[in-house]
């Protein structure tokens, strides 16, 4: 763990498991990390990255939660990540293009602990190169892109996930809600 933490507040990139598929990572209020992670995957610009939090309060220090979130978070059986307006303190790299960004309160205790040592949120995309199918176990990663981060973290790797990815489900500070994937 103290490993991987270096890596990440050294603007390093790590493949890691996470509650969902495995995700490339980094301190997501790193703005060269972030840019890396686009390279790595070949990813356009403009798409939006999300991140992952460890805690209810890290959440609420990055946006304002409406009352409609916490019911999503507290009734999902499945993963879900939410879209919230107008975050504080993020890199306008990871944002949406009308300013939003996605968030996952993570339950996976292996991410809430990497998240809670980082002491900062976590980016969290599939560890995979844009187009390609999201990897639902380790070996499914691309030999190249192991090769193209910092590290590839040891835990779960013969884990095999039970979602291909989290619900998604934009939510505005008004309590309008759209799912944007199921």
């Amino acid at each position: 763990m103290e490993q991987i933490i270096k890596i990440l507040q050294s603007g390093g990139t790590i493949l890691y498991p996470t509650d969902t598929i495995w995700g490339i990572g980094c301190d997501a209020t790193n703005v060269d990390a972030i840019n890396k992670i686009f390279d790595i995957k070949k990813r356009e610009r403009n798409k939006s990255m999300i991140i992952l939090v460890e805690s209810e309060k890290r959440l609420q220090n990055l946006v304002d939660v409406p009352e409609m979130a916490w019911e999503i978070i507290d009734l999902s059986e499945k993963p879900v990540t939410i879209v919230y307006e107008n975050p504080k303190g993020l890199p306008e790299e990871l944002l949406a293009e009308d300013g939003s960004i996605g968030i996952r309160l993570v339950k996976n205790d292996f991410c809430k602990k990497l998240i809670s040592r980082l002491n900062k949120p976590l980016v969290s995309t599939s560890a995979n190169f844009s187009g390609d199918k999201s990897p639902l176990k380790f070996s499914d990663i691309s030999p190249e892109m192991i090769g193209m981060v910092d590290y590839a973290v040891e835990e779960d790797r013969e884990k095999v996930s039970k979602y291909s990815g989290s619900s998604v489900i934009k939510i505005w500070n008004d309590n309008r809600i759209k799912v944007l994937r199921e």
